[in-house]
This record gives C-alpha cells, structure tokens and sequence, in this order.
C-alpha cells in the first residue's frame, strides 16, 4: 500500500514538474542567466580601453562609491519614487472608489481613468512635452494667462523633477484603479450591509472595512509602484536626456548612458546589480514588514 502511494505521489510530482519546466527553462534563459552574467561582468574592466574584459575584483564598486553623478541620480530616484508611489496609490484608490460607485456611465468613467495606461510611453512623453514647453506649451499659456510669466519646467534644475512626477502619476494612476477596483469588488456585500443597518459613517467604513480588507491589494499595487519608480527610462530620452545638469537622471536611464552612450559595460553592469539589489531589498521590507499587518480574506 506504502509503495503505491509513493509511486502515485511520484507520478504526481514528476507531471507537475513537466508542466512547469517550459516557465521554468525561460526563466532560467531570460532571468537567471542575465543577472549570473551581469553580476559576474561587474568584476571587470569592460569598456573601448579594453577590447577584452580585465579581472578587477571590486574596483568598480569602489569607484562607484566615489562617483557625484551616481549619488545624485540615486537621490533623484529615491524622491521621484517618493513623489509618485504614494500619490498614484491614494489617487488609485480614489479613482477605483469612485468608479464602483458611479450609477450612470460606470464604462466610461473606468475607460476614462484607465486611458492613460493604454498610451505608449514615448507618445506620453511627447503630449507632456508640448504641455511643458516654453511659450507655446499648454502649461506656459496659463501661467502666462494668470500673469505668472513664463515657465521652463524641464530647462530649471528645481523644477524638471517635480514635472517628470505630476506625468508619471497621470500615467500610473489608472493601472494602478485597476487592482484597486479588482479588491473592491471582491469584498462581501455583507459587511456594508451590516454597517449601514448599525449606522456607520462612510468614513468609519472606509477605515475599519474597505481599506483594512484592501491590504493584500496595497501590498501588491506598493510593490509594483516602487518598482516602476525605479524601471521608467523612456520618457527621459525624450524630454530630457537626464538633464538640466543631471536634475531629472534616473537609474535606469544612466545604466543606459554607462552602457550604449560611454561604452562602459562593467560600470554598466555594476550599476545593474545595485538596482537589482536596492529593489530587492525594498520589495523585501514591504512583503516581511507589512505581511504580517494584513488580513487576506
């Protein structure tokens, strides 16, 4: 009988197996491999000086360590991820709050929140750099209208940052809805019917049932948002290039500089595996650190 049972429990495990391998080969070919190979090309000297990779053991970290401009782009992200990944969620939930709710044209007003998300990119960029551009840009007609002169949001180092985040929220906020409003449709009935015979504001309902039972959603959407805070490269080599004077550079953007502009592919590669590991560690503060706090029901 023991023997059977083994022999059926090994059948199961094997067929179960075989159907993850296909998942399981490209993740090992288009994940694992490239990160082993990129961490391992971080070792090296690999630019035009050296037309084969020379072993140099952790130099580029420690020049890394050293280096201005990596600092500063590291303090861009951190706010730009700061600037956006709250506002998106609340301005997510919102939305998503709204749009169960709406009686009439409830398609519309989804489609309408969602849109954005639809667009490439690169023609966002495009719209918000005509809504950003000096004199003739949509932006600048009314400052200019409500006699506050006229702006270049992306030519002043203070202000390009906070324009890169007001288009990445318009951007992220409808995807984001989409989960929100996923959440909210998967909460029973039940417990607002019950409120509303005891009497409970809206307010209180929010606080101690719909956002409370929304957590799991949070934790997901947070990582997400975080993530994308950090992977956003696009829109750069559109509006900016990173600039004024590196003002608006992001990590990913000057991976892509390091790599495909100064043909650095060890400094490229080590700046890949400090993103790696910086998202890494925040995915891993936001699953163990908030895990704990949620009730999935």
């Amino acid at each position: 009988m023991g023997g059977k049972n083994f022999n059926l429990q090994w059948k199961t495990d094997a067929f179960a197996w075989l159907l993850l391998l296909p998942s399981l080969v490209f993740l090992f070919l288009f994940t694992f491999y490239p990160i082993a190979k990129t961490i391992r090309l971080s070792f090296y000297q690999a630019d035009l000086a050296s037309p084969v990779p020379i072993f140099i053991g952790l130099d580029n970290y420690a020049h890394l360590m050293k280096d201005d401009i990596f600092w500063q782009v590291m303090s861009n992200n951190l706010w730009f991820a700061l600037g956006t990944v709250p506002t998106s969620m609340a301005l997510a939930l919102l939305m998503a709050v709204f749009a169960n709710k709406a009686i009439r044209g409830k398609g519309f007003v989804r489609t309408a929140f969602f849109y954005p998300t639809m667009s490439p990119m690169i023609a966002i960029a495009n719209v918000w750099l005509f809504i950003y551009t000096p004199q003739y840009g949509l932006l600048s007609r009314l400052t200019q209208w409500i006699g506050q002169g006229d702006i270049n949001w992306l030519g002043t180092p203070e202000l390009v940052m906070y324009a890169m985040i007001v288009m990445m929220i318009w951007k992220e906020a409808g995807y984001f809805m989409i989960f929100y409003l996923a959440g909210l449709q998967n909460i029973s009935r039940d417990l607002y019917e019950s409120a509303e015979v005891d009497g409970v504001g809206r307010w209180t309902v929010f606080r101690k049932i719909t956002f409370p039972l929304l957590m799991p959603t949070t934790l997901f959407v947070a990582i997400v948002a975080l993530t994308n805070a950090f992977k956003f490269v696009d829109h750069l080599l559109i509006m900016t290039k990173g600039g004024p004077n590196n003002a608006s550079n992001l990590l990913l953007y000057y991976i892509y500089e390091t790599a495909f502009s100064f043909w650095d592919q060890g400094m490229a590669s080590t700046l890949t595996v400090v993103m790696i590991a910086v998202l890494l560690l925040v995915a891993a503060l936001q699953f163990f650190g908030l895990d704990k706090k949620i009730h999935y029901h």
